[in-house]
C-alpha cells in the first residue's frame, strides 16, 4: 500500500522545508523528498550559509593581517590555517542542517530520502540510492526543487580547475590565480574570499559593469572598492574558449563588442554567470505541467500550475532567485491551500552581497523609475559622517532612499557600507507599511549607530540632512 498525504514537497531548500513545516502547523500530513542525505537544499550545504562563514573567516583574516596594528592591536605572525578554515564551515553547516531534521522530527513531517518523479497530479514516486522505490499518494505536489548553476558552453565543470560555486567553497589550496566569470553576487562573494586569502582573482564579465539590476551609482562605487581590495575587473568581455593544461586553465577572451582576443591563464576558473531552474527529470512534461523556454515553471496568483493539483516556488518558478523569496513563497503557497490570504510583495524582496563593504537593496533602483517615467526624489549619507562608523573604522559607501516626487512614499533604498544588510531592513519595513521618507527622517535612531545613517538619508530626501 503505498502511503497517503496531504502534501508532498519536492525539494528541502529552504522553500521547500518551510513550506513542509508550516503545511504541517496548518494541520497537513506531510512528506518532503530530497535526494541530498541532508536537509536545506543548496543554500544550507553549498551556498549561502557555506559562503558566508567564509566570507567571515576570510573577512577576520584580512582584518588581523592588515587592520588590526591601526587600532592599536598588536599580533604576530599571522598564518592561514585553511583546513580548519574548512573544517569550521562544515561544521557550521552540519549545525544548521540537523537543525532542519530536528524540526522535521517535531512537527511530524516525514522526510523520504531519494529522487522524485511525478506520476500524476496525485502520485509521487521516490527512489533512493538503495533499495526499492516508493509511491506516495498525495492531495497535492509542491515542486520546490531551486536551481542549478547555469554552464558556460566551452567550459568542461570538473569542480578541481574548473568550479561552479560548489566546488569555490572547497578548493585545497589558495590558487596563485583565480578568474571569476561573472559579475554578479555569487562571484564577486567568491572572488572576495579567495582574494583575502591571497589569490590573484579576475572578474570577467560580459556587461559593462557589476552587479546587474542593483542601483547603477552603487554599483559603480562598489567597483571602486573592490579594486582597491586588489580584484581586477574586465567588463564588456566574454570568454570564447578554454584549453586544460597541466598547471590550470587557459582562457581565450575578446570584447563582447568585437575586437582582439586574449589569453588568460588561471590557476582555478570560477564559472558563475547565474543559475537555471532544476526541474530536468522531475516527469513534469510527461503529466502537462506548462513550462517556458528556460525551464521556469508557469504558475497562478496561488502558485498553481495549469495542472490542478501541482504547485512550484522558490527558483523554479519567476521572481529573484534567492533563499529568502522561496521561503516567502512555500508560506503563501501553503497557506492559500489551507484557505488562508497568502501573499508576497515581490517588490519587497531585499538583495544583498555579502562582501566587504556589503551591499543591499529593496524596491527600484534609479534606473527602473526613470524608464518607468516615475517622478521622484533622492537622498544620499555617507558612512564617513556617521559617528559610530567613523568610530569603528568602517566608514566606506553611503546610504540612499528613493521616494515619490509628489506623495513622499518611499520607493526603494540602496546601502553599501557597513551592515547593509541588516540595516536595509528598517527601510524594508517602512515600505511595508506604505511609510514615507519623511517618516524615516522623524523616527528616533539611537547615538551612535550605523542606522543614523538610514535616518540621515531619509532626512536628505527633503534637503533636511542635519550631520552633511
Amino acid at each position: 500500500m503505498a502511503d497517503s498525504y496531504d502534501l508532498v514537497v519536492i525539494g528541502a531548500g529552504p522553500g521547500g522545508y518551510v513550506a513542509a513545516i508550516r503545511a504541517a502547523q496548518l494541520g497537513m500530513k506531510v512528506a518532503c523528498v530530497e535526494k541530498r542525505a541532508t536537509l536545506g537544499g543548496t543554500c544550507l550545504n553549498v551556498g549561502c550559509i557555506p559562503s558566508k562563514a567564509l566570507l567571515s573567516s576570510s573577512e577576520k583574516f584580512a582584518e588581523t593581517q592588515d587592520h588590526l596594528k591601526e587600532i592599536g592591536v598588536d599580533v604576530g605572525s599571522v598564518k592561514l590555517n585553511l583546513k580548519q578554515m574548512m573544517a569550521n564551515k562544515a561544521s557550521v553547516v552540519e549545525g544548521l542542517t540537523g537543525g532542519v531534521a530536528f524540526l522535521f522530527k517535531k512537527n511530524k513531517i516525514d522526510w523520504k530520502t531519494g529522487t522524485a518523479v511525478v506520476k500524476s497530479a496525485t502520485e509521487v514516486e521516490v527512489t533512493p540510492a538503495k533499495g526499492k522505490k516508493e509511491l506516495l499518494k498525495t492531495e497535492r505536489i509542491l515542486v520546490a526543487t531551486g536551481s542549478e548553476p547555469t554552464p558556460l558552453p566551452g567550459l568542461e565543470i570538473d569542480e578541481k580547475k574548473v568550479v561552479t560555486s560548489t566546488g569555490a567553497l572547497e578548493i585545497a589550496k589558495v590558487p596563485g590565480h583565480l578568474v571569476v566569470i561573472g559579475g554578479g553576487v555569487i562571484g564577486l562573494e567568491m572572488a572576495s574570499v579567495w582574494s583575502r586569502l591571497g589569490a590573484k582573482v579576475t572578474v570577467v564579465e560580459f556587461l559593462d559593469r557589476i552587479v546587474p539590476g542593483m542601483d547603477g551609482e552603487i554599483a559603480k562605487k562598489f567597483q571602486r572598492v573592490l579594486q582597491k581590495q586588489g580584484i581586477e575587473f574586465k567588463l564588456g568581455t566574454k570568454v570564447t574558449a578554454s584549453k586544460k593544461t597541466k598547471t590550470g586553465v587557459s582562457l581565450t577572451a575578446e570584447p563582447a563588442k568585437g575586437g582582439d582576443a586574449e589569453t588568460i591563464n588561471a590557476d582555478v576558473v570560477l564559472v558563475a554567470i547565474g543559475r537555471r531552474p532544476f526541474t530536468e527529470g522531475l516527469g513534469l512534461d510527461k503529466v502537462g505541467v506548462k513550462m517556458d523556454e528556460r525551464g521556469f515553471i508557469d504558475v497562478d496568483a496561488d502558485f498553481e500550475t495549469n495542472v490542478e493539483g501541482i504547485f512550484a516556488i522558490g527558483d523554479v518558478i519567476k521572481g529573484p532567485m534567492l533563499a529568502h523569496k522561496a521561503e516567502e513563497d512555500g508560506v503563501a503557497a501553503v497557506e492559500t491551500m489551507a484557505g488562508q490570504s497568502g501573499h508576497v510583495d515581490y517588490n519587497l524582496v531585499p538583495g544583498i552581497v555579502y562582501t566587504w563593504p556589503e551591499v543591499a537593496s529593496i524596491g527600484k533602483t534609479e534606473e527602473q523609475l526613470k524608464e518607468a517615467g516615475v517622478e521622484y526624489k533622492a537622498g544620499s549619507f555617507p558612512f564617513s559622517a556617521n559617528p559610530r562608523a567613523k568610530s569603528v573604522g568602517m566608514t566606506e559607501g553611503f546610504v540612499k532612499i528613493l521616494a515619490d516626487k509628489k506623495t513622499d512614499a518611499v520607493l526603494g533604498a540602496h546601502i553599501m557600507g557597513p551592515e547593509a544588510g541588516n540595516l536595509i531592513h528598517e527601510v524594508a519595513a517602512v515600505m511595508a507599511f506604505g511609510g514615507s521618507a519623511e517618516d524615516i527622517g522623524r523616527i528616533c535612531h539611537g547615538h551612535p549607530t550605523l542606522a543614523e545613517a538610514v535616518k540621515e538619508a531619509g532626512l536628505a530626501v527633503n534637503k533636511a540632512a542635519i550631520h552633511m
